[in-house]
């Protein structure tokens, strides 16, 4: 039986990995409620708008439940904003921007610059097989630092864009917005072997 994977859908593209992973053969569902997050397997915390994003999880009351969650094992993917809420530490956001301590790293908001800059490119991954992959860049951060656990995957000019620690993946890029799947493929991995 293919695994249930929740998509954070309070705001951000959480409809282009709903389509990724239903691309999959995965059983992918929208996630906005706490109960949502019942019989979840894995998550993905899409991009978006980082700030707004960590509003959202407490308005509609989410953030504890899913701190909780992840917490407690739940495999999890974040791209772009996703990688911020995922952090233990935000630079350069809102003094009321909470992330969601899933990852120790801090990240940098925006880093490459705004969105004017974004930019694509090809990154090796480690771990991902079959050629580099297209990495979308849009108002993208970047890992400043990273704990000795986490294990770094690919970096763009000197600095972390790929990481993963257990079963928590995250990149700086947005693979879902390039018809890009193998970083979802990694994350299917982790969840299958949580």
């Amino acid at each position: 039986m293919s695994p249930v994977v929740g998509v954070l859908a309070l705001q951000g593209d959480a409809r282009e990995h709903l389509r990724t992973l239903a691309g999959l053969g995965v059983i992918a569902r929208p996630v906005r409620r706490e109960s949502e997050l019942d019989g979840l397997a894995g998550i993905v915390v899409p991009g978006g708008e980082s700030t707004t994003m960590s509003r959202l999880l407490d308005v509609f009351e989410l953030r504890g439940p899913l701190e909780k969650a992840l917490a407690g094992g739940l495999p999890a993917f974040g791209s772009c904003a996703g990688m911020i809420m995922l952090a233990q530490t935000i630079l350069d956001g809102r003094d009321d921007q909470q992330p969601l301590n899933a990852l120790p790293i801090t990240v940098r908001r925006n880093a490459f610059g705004r969105q004017v800059d974004s930019f694509e490119t090809d990154l090796e991954v480690a771990g991902v097989g079959g050629g580099p992959v297209r990495a979308v860049f849009i108002r993208a951060p970047w890992v400043e630092s990273v704990a000795p656990e986490v294990q770094v995957l690919a970096q763009f000019q000197g600095h972390p864009v790929a990481v993963r620690h257990g079963a928590v993946l995250a990149t700086s890029f947005h693979p879902e917005v390039a018809g890009e799947d193998r970083l979802h493929r990694l994350f299917l991995d982790l969840v299958r072997a949580a």
